[in-house]
């Protein structure tokens, strides 16, 4: 005869409350990270910051924040911000045409332009940086170069401090590769923007939609963010050889930003190296530890009422069927 089941008078554990205090936080946040990068393994250069109620920075997150490392495609936003600043100065206008010729354009699998097959043909520079800021479009970065040199790209960032977040340039004067930043000037540039020190207000809210966009990265620190959500959360990502990278920024409902993070990490990782050196996507061990770092960020956060003044308005999600 079977044994009656007997309900376990054990009482489940209590889920943990969440974050109300920048304090708690950053605690949360910083044991999450711990957890996570452990388990992926690699090394990690990250500065992570959240907003106290001043709307001053609390550190949750403070690692190998000062070392050089190759910023890949995340030195796209200090591109835009040197192109901008140039917009500002009315040195250029986003309406302006570049041209888009068939020598210009990179075949590689990332972007958009390598799918166009039309040359040669025209964009505006909006155009051209709303490709560089979401889909990560390297082609756009020799577009940018067109119209910012690398050397006076790097004088631009040079003189709003940034004397490690700069390109390296090659015999081509409007060609570069994408260099060099550490995660403590990262996180600068970004709070640099959000506190409006960076560039324009106008310049600011179109770089800010542009990486908050969904159709900007979404496989790692937003994958596990429902669509309104990822919109309240601006990020870049970079990757190339071992390196998976990201940096953003995450807003509250209102609109005044709540975190800034800024995490590099480089080989080896977790698992197969060889597999992993060939995986660029939401399935890598550095992915998913931004995945679960991102998530749990969100919710810290969620709670904690930050300072500072509101940015932009967080977009409502409206999806559109044509017509």
């Amino acid at each position: 005869m079977l044994a009656p089941v007997v309900a376990s008078t054990t009482a489940s554990a209590a889920p943990a409350a969440a974050p109300t205090t920048a304090q708690e936080a950053t605690r949360h946040i910083a044991r999450v990270y711990r957890r996570e990068t452990g388990r992926a393994q690699g090394v990690w250069s990250s500065l992570i910051s959240v907003a106290g109620a001043s709307g001053e920075p609390e550190t949750a997150v403070e690692e190998r924040a000062d070392d050089v490392v190759d910023a890949q495609s995340v030195n796209k936003i200090a591109v835009a911000t040197a192109v901008l600043d140039k917009v500002d100065r009315g040195l250029l206008t986003l309406d302006q045409r570049v041209d888009v010729t068939a020598d210009i354009v990179i075949q590689d699998t990332d972007g958009i332009f390598g799918l166009d097959g039309a040359y040669p043909s025209s964009v505006t520079l909006g155009h051209a940086m709303a490709a560089l800021l979401t889909v990560s479009d390297n082609t756009a970065v020799r577009l940018c170069g067109l119209v910012c040199p690398a050397l006076e790209l790097n004088e631009i960032l040079r003189a709003k401090g940034f004397v490690h977040t700069q390109v390296v340039p090659v015999s081509n004067p409007n060609r570069f590769f994408l260099g060099t930043t550490t995660p403590r000037e990262t996180h600068t540039l970004l709070q640099g923007l959000v506190s409006g020190t960076m560039l324009s207000a106008s310049s600011t809210g179109y770089l800010l939609t542009a990486i908050r966009s969904l159709t900007a990265f979404t496989d790692g620190m937003r994958l596990k963010l429902r669509s309104p959500e990822r919109l309240r959360v601006a990020t870049k990502a970079g990757w190339f050889n071992s390196d998976r990278h990201e940096a953003g920024v995450v807003f509250d409902e209102s609109g005044r930003a709540s975190a800034t993070y800024a995490v590099f990490a480089t080989g080896p990782f977790a698992g197969d190296a060889a597999v992993n050196d060939e995986d660029f996507g939401a399935t890598h061990p550095a992915l998913r530890a931004r995945q679960t770092l991102g998530r749990e960020l969100f919710d810290a956060v969620a709670s904690v009422t930050p300072g500072g003044a509101r940015v932009q308005a967080t977009p409502r999600y409206r999806p559109y069927n044509g017509g």
